[in-house]
């Protein structure tokens, strides 16, 4: 269950005071197969595989969860020829155009003919909530599925006031200042990937490196016409490697082979090795949080 992206949200006050009580909540919130005329269903399943009825793996007061979305593939190229076909059969039979409202009509009908027989994929995130730390992390790289997630949390508990990180220290300023000095805090070095913008308009010039030393002219000269760098790949203490962006998600998350090591070790069963992995992911990211926090000045919010 380690994370390979990290989005990340804060809370003050916890939804609940333990985590047994958050899993009673998602008990009612299990996921289910879309009905005949539904695009899609989610809820939550079990991280220790699919016919196991356990909702959440615990580590101290840490619920590790997985989300899970399943959906009809009723792709829109085939609804459309579909809709194409029955167009111009009424127009080749009746000699006439079918106008928008009759089109709308014909879109339903295909629709309701179709949608049952679509398959139904499935994708499942993983995240967990840091009840004494006041953390939800979710493994994506996508803001609306984070965002996704958190509702769920939401309606299965009621209330859940998480919100986006909110850093005092411009994580964009930073990282720049970073680039353009390579004056970097201590145990944190510069990956090979970067992302500079010019921050004049959201169309402006961008500049994307991979697999490239960062400490070069050519870097520079990209900042010193003005661009910014909105995304860098850095190395935190060793242990993780990631692509940290100016909103402070990560993706390309990696643990070191200082860490991996830890977890090369037999276990007495496949759900031990879970219970094992999963307590060295929720270690690590919060080690990575703590650094992130003190340099970008991220608050929790007050518990009230």
């Amino acid at each position: 269950m380690f994370p390979r992206n990290l989005t990340a949200f804060r809370f003050g006050a916890p939804p609940r005071a333990h985590v047994r009580e958050i899993l009673e909540a998602l008990a009612n919130y299990r996921v289910r197969e879309p009905g005949p005329m539904e695009f899609a269903a989610s809820g939550f399943v079990s991280p220790y595989g699919r016919t196991d009825d356990r909702l959440g793996i615990c580590h101290e007061n840490v619920l590790g969860f997985v989300y899970q979305v399943r959906a009809r593939d009723l792709k829109a190229s085939a609804l459309n020829e579909e809709i194409a076909k029955r167009v111009e059969k009424i127009a080749q039979d009746e000699g006439r155009n079918v106008g928008g409202r009759e089109r709308k009509a014909i879109r339903e009908d295909v629709l309701n003919e179709l949608l049952p027989r679509a398959m139904v994929t499935v994708s499942n995130t993983t995240g967990w909530i840091d009840l004494d730390n006041g953390w939800v992390v979710v493994d994506t790289r996508t803001r609306r599925r984070a965002e996704d997630v958190l509702s769920e949390l939401r309606s299965a508990l009621g209330s859940f006031p998480a919100v986006r990180l909110s850093p005092e220290e411009s994580p964009r300023l930073l990282m720049t200042h970073w680039l353009n000095t390579l004056e970097l805090p201590q145990g944190i070095t510069l990956g090979d990937e970067a992302e500079l913008r010019d921050p004049a308009t959201a169309a402006g010039a961008l500049v994307r490196v991979r697999r490239q030393d960062l400490d070069t002219d050519e870097i520079r000269e990209h900042l010193r016409c003005g661009k910014q760098c909105f995304a860098v790949g850095l190395t935190v203490d060793d242990r993780m490697s990631l692509v940290l962006s100016e909103d402070l998600s990560m993706r390309s998350v990696r643990a070191t082979d200082v860490v991996l090591d830890q977890a090369i070790t037999e276990h007495e069963s496949v759900d031990a090795e879970i219970d094992s992995r999963f307590a060295l992911a929720v270690l690590e990211v919060r080690a990575l949080f703590d650094r992130l926090s003190t340099l970008f000045r991220i608050p929790r919010p007050e518990v009230v």
